[in-house]
């Protein structure tokens, strides 16, 4: 089912609402001097409510079940009935979005992946991931091609927002990467936005 501009326009207004980010369009009627919210502003408005909303499942959730034993958080979390790593739960999410909302993507992607699927695919992708890495603090943006259509791609800095997140990377057989402590760059958030050209 797609959105309507209007009713897709007023849920981002109060994302970017929450966010805390001022967005032309938002509280007008006419959607502003700039004819609606500008890419940028949308990407970084959806990455701070995705960005907060892992903090807190990873920290809330996850860091304080585990560490009153209560349930640990697994890889094959459906077979062994335990909670969703912070980076699955995120994933669901951006699936879910992804069925219901056509109008933005977003993928946790690392230069270290566990899954291959978490691999920068594009050039957009992979220059993003080496600037967040080499630019603590800053993101990444730009406009790219992808058939024939052009998206703006924004990349922000993943760190590991809870001990779990490190110490999952660390254990994991696969991981490419075993040193990762609490606060460290584990790779980047992509959002990608159509935009019309």
């Amino acid at each position: 089912m797609k959105m309507g501009h209007s009713k897709a326009g007023a849920m981002l207004c109060s994302a970017v609402a929450l966010a805390g980010v001022t967005a032309f369009g938002c509280g007008s009627q006419g959607g502003g001097a700039g004819g609606g919210i500008q890419p940028q502003q949308m990407a970084d408005a959806l990455y701070a409510v995705i960005a907060a909303d892992r903090a807190t499942y990873a920290g809330q959730v996850v860091d304080r079940l585990v560490k009153e034993n209560a349930i640990k958080a697994t890889e094959r979390f459906k077979e062994e009935k335990t909670l969703p790593l912070p980076a699955q739960m995120l994933r669901m999410g951006a699936e879910h979005a992804q069925k219901t909302n056509s109008s933005f993507s977003y993928a946790l992607l690392s230069q270290w992946p566990i899954n291959q699927q978490n691999k920068a695919k594009t050039d957009a992708e992979k220059a993003g991931l080496k600037f967040v890495a080499e630019n603590p603090g800053k993101n990444y943006y730009t406009e790219e091609k992808i058939a024939d259509k052009t998206y703006f791609t924004a990349v922000y800095p993943d760190k590991a927002v809870a001990a779990a997140c490190a110490n999952c990377h660390n254990e994991h057989a696969d991981s490419p990467r075993k040193d990762f402590k609490e606060g460290d760059m584990m790779g980047g958030l992509v959002i990608r936005i159509p935009v019309n050209k």
